[in-house]
């Protein structure tokens, strides 16, 4: 008889998940983690970021508040303050879930699990090395900040995501970031509202390259109005240092630039976590650098299963919790209640960010008929309010069935609102029915209204 009906390596979003919702449903469970209970999210990712942000977000506010009438003398901040509060958040969000394994009677061992082959797993913690056995292995090691080999991108002075996230309590007074992606314009934002002349180099044509053409452009007009210098089509060939000072060289277009400034943030990407955590011999099929699964999450190896950052091309923490519950389900041979392939995805600048489904030029490609619907939210009562940045709502819908298939938001509270975009994209509802709905006033989400009601114009031209 096995030690365990499931044995999750890695107490991230999508292990620790996975684990209590295994034990709700009664299988004897326990989950192996060599760090922080709550992985790189709640540790070195998301909430870190999130909280940082809101410092940031109450600095800049206090800075702008004499055109709402609102002075403040001797304005100051204490960036060892701002950092120990974000450990302070993850510190108890953390023990909130060591709580929870214990209610549930989740067994947490603390060290690193090895797969040995199926149902096999050597753990080696504090006591020693032992094999465990397990009737279903889950792997949820998540990722881990990519470093592409560009000359000097070692040098003291660069650093990760997780490395300024751990350790840098100090405001910079210039800093470069590399990558327009979500990290990278996360980083823009907090270190731009503290004071700190900031730099962004991305290699494509535009910030969020990966997103709706729209959004990038728009942020990088928000952020130079901001004083941040912002370089797009931008490669870079190496970076320098010359005493306190680092100089990153590149290409933009066919000039050759370069930029100082006292730190650099290397946000290229993240890649899979893999190391260590098979046997020599135990070698599973790959997709690229991701452990390749089928449709119920099983890697080659039969009885092991792999979900979130390690297995996936979606890097987002709650992708990971619902392939963690998914995987349970099937695992116990159900099916799970989330439709996954509707990813949400978040960013939290200033104004936020967030989109889901379909954009209407990935919509084009895959030859649908669609039309867009877009309100540009000047008049919006509360963006009026607030004396906010110029926002959007943008909406698109299949032309033929009008149904809404995607949108993409660039307002206040987008994030709070991105659900029931979400919702109507999962069941299928058209315009018409979406309309049904009363927003209340004043609100921002009034301008999803406003945004469907330029959408049915548009379907019915």
């Amino acid at each position: 008889m096995a030690d365990y009906q499931l044995l999750v390596i890695g107490a991230g979003p999508g292990g620790y998940v996975a684990a209590l919702h295994a034990a709700k449903r009664g299988m004897k469970t326990a989950v192996i983690e060599n760090r922080e209970v709550g992985g790189t999210c709640l540790n070195r990712g998301c909430i870190p970021t999130k909280t940082l942000l809101h410092s940031s977000e109450i600095v800049a506010g206090i800075n702008g508040g004499e055109k709402f009438g609102v002075g403040a003398q001797d304005v100051h901040f204490d960036m060892s303050a701002i950092f120990a509060r974000k450990r302070e958040v993850s510190a108890k969000l953390s023990g909130g879930i060591e709580g929870m394994f214990k209610a549930a009677k989740v067994d947490l061992l603390r060290g690193v699990g090895t797969v040995l082959g199926p149902g096999e797993v050597r753990f080696s913690g504090s006591d020693g090395e032992q094999t465990i056995t397990a009737e279903h292995i889950l792997l949820a090691t998540g990722s881990v900040p990519a470093r592409p080999p560009i000359p000097g991108l070692d040098l003291p002075g660069v650093l990760t995501s997780d490395e300024l996230l751990e350790g840098c309590d100090h405001l910079y007074e210039s800093l470069i970031i590399i990558g327009g992606g979500v990290i990278g314009v996360e980083f823009v934002t907090f270190y731009a509202d503290l004071g700190c002349k900031v730099t962004v180099i991305e290699g494509l044509d535009r910030l969020l390259p990966n997103m709706d053409r729209e959004l990038g452009q728009n942020l990088a007009l928000i952020f130079k109005k901001r004083g941040v210098s912002v370089y797009t089509n931008s490669l870079v060939s190496n970076l320098t240092k010359d005493g306190d000072t680092l100089t990153v060289n590149f290409k933009n277009k066919d000039k050759e630039l370069s930029v100082s400034g006292e730190a650099v943030l290397c946000a290229i990407g993240r890649r899979p976590y893999t190391e260590g955590l098979f046997a020599p011999g135990v070698e599973p099929a790959m997709n690229g650098r991701s452990i390749a699964v089928d449709e119920n999450y099983q890697t080659s190896i039969p009885g092991v299963y792999a979900i979130g950052d390690v297995s996936s091309k979606i890097q987002l923490a709650h992708v990971a919790s619902a392939q963690g519950r998914d995987c349970v389900e099937r695992i116990l041979g159900g099916v799970g209640i989330t439709d996954i392939t509707t990813v949400p995805s978040c960013i939290y600048c200033v104004p936020e960010i967030a989109c889901v489904g379909l954009t209407a030029d990935e919509a084009k490609a895959a030859g649908r008929e669609v039309a867009v619907g877009k309100y540009v939210m000047f008049s919006n009562g509360k963006t009026v309010i607030r004396d906010g940045d110029r926002a959007f709502i943008k909406l698109v819908a299949d032309q033929h069935s009008r149904v809404l298939i995607g949108a993409q938001l660039m307002c206040e509270h987008a994030t709070d609102m991105i659900s029931e975009l979400a919702t109507a994209i999962v069941n299928g509802l058209t315009v018409e029915q979406m309309l049904k709905v009363l927003r209340p006033h004043p609100t921002f989400e009034e301008g999803v209204q406003d945004a469907l009601e330029d959408l049915r114009a548009k379907l019915d031209k």
